[in-house]
């Protein structure tokens, strides 16, 4: 049985086969030196509250649609407007309805680092991710293996990409304490099942907690009780949070509150 995270990369090898017909690395990287870029990991690193990273999206397997009105400049402005302090968006375009143009009109108008969210399967979707302005990318330990989880973090870096390697369990965050350069993610949701539980972020720190890098817990977040659980047993004070935003009917207030955690 084709679990949910299979199906995605079989979509993206079929659309991304159609982008690399349309889009020589050449013009890709044409494109790039037209681009701003900020240093996502320095940032968050230097930043000695709590880093929200507040993601944009439209759509997940897990939810569905989120927002009807979709409109990622005017949640870009009021993530900026209440302190988050980098943004994710959403890219990958069949299950999540996500648009790399998204980036590039995004940082048009906001100065603020952005992860590329997506399903990097392949070195070329470093450039063509970089193209339109992103800062960092994505490796997901679960989706790669491990040649080509080296050769995507390789080419990020020769890119001076900020990377996220993103964990689900602790035999993917052993894998993930070679990239000594990145960012380590820890995924509170599986993306096989789709189940979601935020005590992997305290499971799984036992293993990273010596990573010389900023660590995140992602996804699952609903409320600064559940940042506040993670931070007290970990010290983690870098969350990746987007439905618990999207759906809130009082967003600026939530992220107000994860803003305190720590204090």
């Amino acid at each position: 049985m084709t679990n949910v995270l299979d199906k995605i990369i079989i979509d993206k090898k079929e659309s991304l086969s159609l982008i690399k017909k349309e889009k020589s690395l050449s013009f890709l990287e044409k494109n790039i030196k037209d681009q701003v870029f900020y240093d996502f990991k320095e940032i968050i690193k230097n930043n000695k509250g709590v880093s929200l990273i507040a993601e944009i999206k439209k759509a997940s397997p897990s939810a569905g649609i989120l927002i009807d009105n979709f409109n990622h400049i005017e949640l870009a402005k009021m993530y900026v407007d209440n302190g988050a302090t980098c943004l994710s968006v959403l890219t990958e375009e069949k299950h999540f309805l996500g648009k790399l143009e998204y980036i590039r009109d995004i940082k048009k108008r906001f100065k603020i680092p952005i992860l590329a969210k997506d399903f990097f399967i392949d070195p070329y979707q470093i450039s063509l991710s970089k193209s339109y302005g992103c800062d960092c990318i994505l490796i997901i330990v679960a989706a790669l293996d491990q040649n080509q989880a080296d050769e995507i973090y390789s080419e990020a870096l020769k890119h001076n990409l900020s990377v996220i390697v993103e964990v689900h369990d602790q035999k993917e965050a052993e894998k993930a304490l070679k990239y000594d350069q990145a960012l380590i993610g820890i995924n509170n949701r599986n993306l096989k099942t789709l189940e979601v539980s935020i005590d992997n972020t305290i499971s799984i720190f036992e293993v990273v907690k010596a990573h010389q890098g900023p660590i995140i817990s992602e996804s699952g977040i609903k409320n600064d009780q559940d940042a506040k659980y993670i931070y007290e047993k970990t010290g983690i004070r870098n969350f990746l949070i987007g439905e618990s935003l999207l759906i809130s009917d009082k967003p600026q207030e939530l992220m107000r509150k994860l803003m305190q955690i720590n204090q």
